[in-house]
């Protein structure tokens, strides 16, 4: 049988694999941990990005090898659902797949490499489960912030962690709501952070119970507060009215021809009587508004705001309790506008941040709403802190749904990697040497963090490892030793528990189930055909 493009097949490919994989891994590995280096990115435009933040990193780069998309999407995946730890989760697949390369080289069968890691996975979460979790309510109040610190202590407001981490929590305990199961919720999505030049990082604010949008209002003539705030959201035009396409109006009378543009002029008028009678004092349209339609709102004394995005327009009508008009026409033909779809809040202002007119709606009455304004030196410290403050925000919301945590600098890998070398020998089957490589590539992620803070990895993780082998075979005081992890600056090791490195047991959870089924996924592959671009005036 003959292929019309290139085959490769058995090693050959698993080493390609490997390869283009470990490259990615290697890229990301020296971005890890509190004392990590961030990533410059520059894309074909000449547009700059300057992070650390796994995803991200590999989201800008453009890769071509199929394998290493795996591990990009990968990434994006661990963004998604926990929003922390994707640059772990890439470092941990790229290990187990390099091991799990070897182990087949050593003649063991992929297939029996794939059971052995399943195996491995589902016992490290039954561990991490059973003997590391933590409950919030065991630790006390610090615990949110002490994870929101976690989080950044690696991102670039880590010098301002203190100030940051309290604004994290309270924005997300701000946000709380309710799912149809009964259990409590803390959407994300539902915390706005708006980005404005100027001044220093520790002038950021939080608006506890309101939306901010980097916008301003639509005619100067109009008032900058307006209490308490009734809120209609248009999605339409609201200028002077054309006819449409294709109508010809016809006139025998040069006088009818004023009174057809006073009509024109007056549906537009009709239109925003319709608004203001309502009771609504504040429109934000998402279309245009001309000067003839802005008029009227100036002599009722309301704020317009034209041009809004669409997506602040489905968070107003969340917070507010408003519902978008997409037209004002009746099933009977008429037009009208019911004061039901109008959304409330305390107050709206306008005010100057830095050099734009910002749009402030306080006091959301339908759900809670937090807006986090950021100031910065520049565009790049901008986008870095809002990528941070997400990171955060996510580490904070699931440790407040799934209410556990565990201890971070490396404590949960190590404590994972001797429990499952022991884990091992009590098997007799080929799985045994499958586990064992498991264990070993946990590893990776203490000796990264000690290298990144030019510490003595080899030393730091054997004394990690004497403690937590000890906590697992001896009982009485030494079981604290299984939340020791490492102190990075000082470079020694730790109790991470007592020292506030907490991290969501939900991060850990994923980015270990995460890792292993993106590591077989690329390690079941043993053939690669790729085809031949068809020949131009080929026949079919």
């Amino acid at each position: 049988l003959s292929v019309a493009g290139d085959r490769d097949a058995g090693d050959t490919v698993r080493d390609a694999n490997v390869t283009a994989v470990a490259a990615l891994a290697n890229i990301l590995k020296s971005s890890l941990g509190p004392q990590g280096l961030d990533k410059m990115l520059v894309d074909d435009m000449g547009d700059v990005t300057i992070t650390n933040d796994g995803a991200t990193i590999l989201k800008q780069l453009e890769v071509e090898h199929p394998a290493a998309k795996v591990l990009v999407e990968l990434s994006n995946l661990q963004d998604q659902e926990v929003g922390d730890g994707t640059t772990s989760v890439v470092i941990i697949a790229a290990e187990l797949l390099k091991r799990a390369n070897d182990l087949v080289k050593c003649h063991i069968h992929p297939t029996s490499v794939i059971a052995g890691y399943r195996l491995a996975m589902k016992e490290s979460v039954k561990f991490i489960q059973q003997n590391l979790a933590v409950k919030v309510e065991a630790l006390g109040v610090e615990t949110l912030t002490q994870v929101a610190r976690t989080s950044l202590a690696s991102k670039l407001l880590g010098a301002e962690q203190d100030f940051f981490c309290q604004m994290v929590v309270d924005a997300m305990q701000s946000v709380k709501t309710t799912g149809s199961d009964g259990k409590p919720k803390f959407p994300v999505g539902q915390v706005n952070i708006v980005k404005s030049h100027g001044r220093g990082a520790m002038e950021s604010q939080l608006l506890a119970n309101g939306y901010c949008m980097q916008i301003g209002r639509a005619a100067q003539g109009m008032p900058t507060r307006v209490s308490p705030a009734k809120i209609a959201l248009i999605d339409f035009n609201l200028q002077k009215f054309k006819m449409a396409m294709g109508v010809n109006v016809e006139v025998s009378d040069p006088k009818e021809l004023e009174m057809l543009r006073q009509k024109e002029m007056d549906i537009t008028k009709e239109k925003i009587g319709k608004l203001i009678s309502a009771g609504c004092n504040v429109v934000f349209c998402s279309k245009g508004i001309d000067d003839l339609a802005l008029k009227y709102f100036v002599e009722a004394g309301a704020i317009a705001v034209r041009r809004v995005d669409k997506a602040d327009m489905k968070r107003l009508a969340k917070v507010t309790g408003a519902k978008v008009q997409v037209t004002f026409s009746t099933l009977d033909g008429e037009e009208k506008f019911d004061p039901a779809c109008l959304g409330h809040a305390d107050e709206v202002v306008e005010e100057r941040v830095g050099d734009n007119d910002h749009i402030f709606v306080k006091g959301c009455k339908a759900s809670r709403a937090s807006t986090i304004l950021l100031r910065g030196a520049n565009e790049f410290m901008l986008e870095e802190m809002d990528r941070s403050l997400h990171d955060a925000l996510c580490a904070v919301g699931r440790t407040l749904e799934s209410n556990s945590v565990v201890a971070g600098g490396g404590a949960v890998e190590t404590a994972v990697s001797i429990y499952l070398e022991d884990f091992a020998r009590t098997l007799g089957s080929r799985e045994q040497l499958a586990i064992a490589e498991f264990a070993e590539a946990l590893l990776t992620i203490p000796k990264t963090l000690a290298l990144n803070a030019a510490c003595d990895s080899i030393e730091l993780v054997a004394k990690l490892r004497a403690h937590h082998f000890k906590a697992q075979t001896t009982a009485g005081d030494s079981q604290d030793f299984k939340h020791y992890g490492l102190d990075l600056m000082n470079g020694k090791v730790r109790n991470s528990l007592s020292a506030g490195v907490l991290e969501p047991m939900v991060s850990k959870l994923k980015s270990f189930k995460f890792a292993t089924e993106a590591a077989i996924t690329i390690l079941r592959i043993d053939d690669l055909i790729k085809l031949a671009p068809e020949q131009e005036g080929q026949q079919q």
